[in-house]
């Protein structure tokens, strides 16, 4: 599961004089936990048609589907089939993504890694020891994008040792379906939240579009600084990967959560967060950690070259100082007024 805290909400906050122009319309605001994080919904209309209720039982079929903390879920019985097995739409959507995203960059991208996320303790299960190299060694063979091959709605395996893990992009595409949901009924004007993974459409009655605060992480004292800066969207998903708020030290190094696929070990980078904007959210997190792994160098002139992409990125100088610095069309975005 990624933990990206370094969101924060700051969209909807409107004056009296604002909400007597359109008093027709109403701001409504949902809020709960799933995924092993929280999540929130708010949304403008004449009337409530958003029930908290239906909004956990969409969530509850997506972790039937997604979620390898659930014995039963689809996703987990994949893990234990020899070859694969028939999936649902939502697990199908979200390997066809991942596996578009691999190739795109180069395979940084990779849901096998399953086993090295489990081996470095980042899984359900425990380990009772840091893995060494050897460990790390035999689980290699069984990590790779082609190991998996979509036939209809058939998941194919290669290795029977083949195990995938969605997390990396599953809470983006929570925030899609949310937002399909959202639409269904009539909804126009919101921005849904899931682990801090957001999508917006829209306007607020008062004719502004939806803001987001990006906050610069402080690593040596664990907490979020202050706003960095803002964004303003009037429709799109804006994600972000960070290595580090899910992190332990061991002999004096760092273990990050995010695993190189080509090493087996904990991802080497300059870059402490990426914030990707694209037009959906299941594509902004697909590529946000790819992004973080290749460095701020690699990772800027991918993302200028994919023109339907977009990113903030914070980094260390080579003083050590935390500095940011936005892609062409991330600027676009941002606006200069504080909070």
């Amino acid at each position: 599961m990624k933990f990206k805290l370094f969101f924060a909400l700051i969209a909807f906050l409107m004056n009296a004089s604002q909400l007597s122009a359109q008093q027709s319309i109403n701001r409504y605001t949902l809020n709960g936990r799933a995924q092993g994080t929280t999540w929130s919904i708010t949304y403008f209309s004449v009337d409530s048609v958003i029930a908290k209720s239906s909004v956990d039982s969409v969530l509850a079929v997506l972790d039937n589907s997604l979620s390898i903390y659930r014995e039963s879920s689809i996703i987990s019985s994949f893990n234990r089939s020899e070859n694969g097995l028939d999936i649902d739409i939502h697990l199908f959507n979200v390997v066809s993504k991942a596996l578009e995203v691999s190739r795109k960059t180069q395979g940084r991208f990779d849901i096998t890694v399953k086993p090295l996320v489990e081996l470095w303790g980042f899984a359900a299960r425990q380990p009772d020891h840091l893995p060494d190299s050897q460990e790390i060694k035999a689980v290699m063979p069984c990590i790779g994008s082609k190991r998996l091959q979509l036939q209809r709605t058939f998941l194919r395996k290669s290795m029977p040792c083949t195990q995938i893990d969605v997390n990396g992009i599953a809470q983006g595409y929570s925030v899609d379906v949310l937002a399909d949901y959202l639409e269904s009924t009539g909804v126009r004007n919101y921005l849904v939240e899931v682990g801090g993974e957001i999508r917006a459409r829209g306007h607020k009655p008062s004719g502004g579009p939806m803001r987001i605060g990006i906050e610069s992480p402080v690593e040596e004292l664990m907490e979020p600084a202050i706003m960095q800066r803002i964004v303003e969207i009037s429709e799109g998903a804006l994600t972000t990967s960070g290595s580090y708020r899910k992190f332990y030290e061991s002999q004096g190094k760092k273990i990050s959560h995010i695993i190189d696929p080509f090493t087996g070990y904990s991802a080497v980078t300059d870059l402490i967060s990426v914030s990707v904007y694209a037009a959906d959210a299941i594509t902004a997190d697909g590529f946000d950690n790819a992004i973080l792994m290749m460095g701020l160098k690699k990772g800027l002139k991918f993302v200028e070259k994919h023109k339907k992409l977009a990113a903030f990125f914070i980094y260390k100088d080579s003083t050590g100082r935390v500095q940011s610095i936005a892609s062409s069309r991330f600027k676009r975005l941002l606006v200069q007024e504080e909070l």
